[in-house]
């Protein structure tokens, strides 16, 4: 194809211009799909593979080929960029949290749970991330999805609510997160050209797998988190976006970039099931169950829409998107 053919109809210049719209725009049909016509994609075969089942190894291709990105040279960065996030986006607003839960009790405010509040902070959405630092940052920040490996799950919840001991995350379950980054990082030092052919997937994968995950988020469940699930999405995306910010500006020096920050102001799609994991491993969260769930799907979808906006309009004002990204070697060098 050449590269100067024209688009007849422009879809993913148009996905470019809408902020973090390559994962956005996926996401929000995905979940149209799931509530309209639940049963669409589920005729199997490639259809069902491709844009229902296809969420985790896309992700986990996107990993690999993140790893790839990172040099001997760069490994110090990305692991600064890792730690640096899952402080401030999950060890400091859990702490804050629980400290809130010291006061009001295990009810929680505003008829929102300790339990829901909780599973809604502590977590990110690592495919968000990926795909907005694949489009505005580069490999130091796709590598900091190594903080939504930790932070994944239901481990810092359990932990932060102190249930009994219940809340260690197997080993195997961590190093099966990261062993696609590892082997990436193995190859891409091992042969610059894989690691130059692996360059566009962000761009290849990021909206089918978006796609997928929409496909697990019900407008109903939204619906019946009601205002009370809005208002946690509407807290979590500036508030925790907002202490990665700082992240980016003070610790990791980021200086125009540092609005990145505000893509991990998000609540993971498997959160969801955090309420219903927690409550098993301590029934006397069992009444908090329905309502928690809830609101954390109503939090899934607002701070995936919301949190991408933020950071866009931040690194505009700082002048950042007026030019392509430079690499982490170009700007360590």
């Amino acid at each position: 194809m050449s590269s100067t053919e024209t688009s007849r109809v422009p879809l993913f210049a148009t996905m470019q211009r809408i902020p973090g719209g390559l994962m956005l725009i996926p996401l929000v049909l995905g979940t149209l799909v799931a509530t309209l016509a639940p049963g669409a994609l589920e005729i199997g075969s490639f259809t069902t593979g491709l844009f229902k089942d296809s969420a985790t190894p896309f992700i986990a291709l996107l990993i690999f080929a993140t790893g790839m990105q990172v040099t001997a040279r760069t490994s110090g960065p990305v692991l600064a960029h890792a730690g640096t996030v899952l402080l401030m986006k999950s060890l400091i607003p859990a702490g804050l949290v629980v400290l809130l839960g010291l006061v009001v009790g295990v009810d929680g405010i505003l008829g929102i749970s300790l339990l829901g509040l909780l599973a809604c902070v502590d977590n990110s959405n690592g495919g968000l991330w990926l795909a907005f630092a694949g489009q505005y940052g580069d490999e130091r920040d796709r590598g900091a999805y190594i903080a939504s490996a930790v932070n994944d799950g239901p481990f810092l919840t359990m932990l932060f609510l102190g249930a009994s001991g219940f809340g260690d995350i197997p080993l195997t379950d961590l190093i099966a997160a990261i062993v696609p980054f590892l082997l990436g990082v193995i190859v891409g030092n091992l042969d610059g050209e894989w690691r130059r052919v692996m360059d566009p997937v962000p761009n290849i994968v990021i909206p089918f797998f978006a796609f997928s995950l929409g496909t697990g988020i019900d407008l109903g469940d939204v619906l019946t988190g009601g205002l009370t699930g809005i208002l946690v999405g509407l807290v979590v995306a500036p508030f925790t976006g907002f202490l990665v910010y700082l992240g980016y500006r003070f610790i990791l020096r980021r200086g125009k970039q540092s609005g990145l920050g505000f893509a991990a102001g998000t609540t993971a799609g498997n959160a969801i099931a955090t309420p219903a994991i927690v409550a098993a491993a301590d029934p006397s969260f069992a009444p908090y169950v329905g309502t928690a769930t809830a609101q954390v799907a109503s939090s899934v979808l607002v701070t995936a829409i919301l949190a991408p906006l933020l950071a866009s309009f931040v690194l505009k004002r700082a002048g950042a998107l007026s030019a392509p990204p430079a690499t982490s070697r170009e700007q360590l060098s």
